[in-house]
């Protein structure tokens, strides 16, 4: 039988490591890695953009400013735009495609938005099927104990929180204004898509699994996709 979940580069298991996993999702810049390297389904038809200034404006109505993101720094085929969709996922899925730095949220027969994302760094990437089991606006941030030890200066930046020691949800916290929490085959797989703080690594490969997006995207996929939402992540 295929498995579930596959890795490019794990030197363990996901079953390894419990409901906390990968939930840091956060490596820092020094790890990033620009470019889209692989088509996948990148060769779609944009049938219309929106006016990014107003799309990438200041973020109304928040409990904490989403500030302006300067759009013109980043690569217009990680910006948010409308295209042709010809594959087989269903209407209110969510794909991503990690080797075009790309997410889908499937709008219609034929049509989707897609927005731009950074994703696993190498050793950190995966695929297969998940479901958005949680949202939450504006999360705390709790590094799992793995990651404070590959990076012991985070743990000067953490606090107590309702969930133990991380970053409390604000303007400082790496999983930036919203985030959904993917689980698969009973459990939290540790993986979120979540918003950022460093909307210019959109299109690198710099987190430890997770998905991150532009905050202003990442409030707008949060409307549409529902809790119970699909998604698959494709292999590179």
């Amino acid at each position: 039988m295929r498995p579930m979940f596959s890795r490019r580069i794990f030197s363990f298991s996901i079953l390894s490591l419990g409901a906390s996993g990968l939930a840091g999702c956060f490596a820092p810049r020094p790890f990033a890695e620009g470019g889209a390297s692989a088509p996948g389904r990148e060769l779609t038809r944009t049938l219309s953009r929106p006016n990014y200034a107003a799309t990438y404006g200041p973020y109304p109505g928040e409990r904490f400013a989403v500030p302006a993101v300067n759009y013109q720094n980043i690569d217009p085929r990680f910006l948010r735009q409308t295209v042709d969709y010809p594959w087989e996922e269903p209407v209110g899925s969510v794909v991503v495609d990690p080797g075009a730095y790309h997410l889908y949220f499937v709008e219609a027969p034929g049509r989707a938005t897609r927005y731009g994302v950074g994703v696993g760094r190498e050793g950190f990437g995966w695929s297969g099927p998940a479901r958005i089991n949680m949202k939450r606006d504006w999360p705390d941030w709790v590094p799992p104990r793995e990651m404070i030890a590959r990076d012991p200066e985070i743990r000067a930046r953490l606090e107590p929180t309702s969930r133990g020691l991380g970053v409390r949800g604000g303007p400082l916290s790496p999983l930036g204004a919203r985030a959904m929490y993917l689980f698969g085959e009973g459990r939290d797989l540790g993986y979120r898509i979540h918003g950022t703080l460093e909307p210019e690594t959109v299109g690198s490969n710099v987190s430890s699994g997770c998905v991150r997006m532009i905050n202003q995207d990442i409030v707008h996929l949060y409307t549409r996709a529902a809790i119970g939402t699909p998604v698959t992540v494709l292999p590179t």
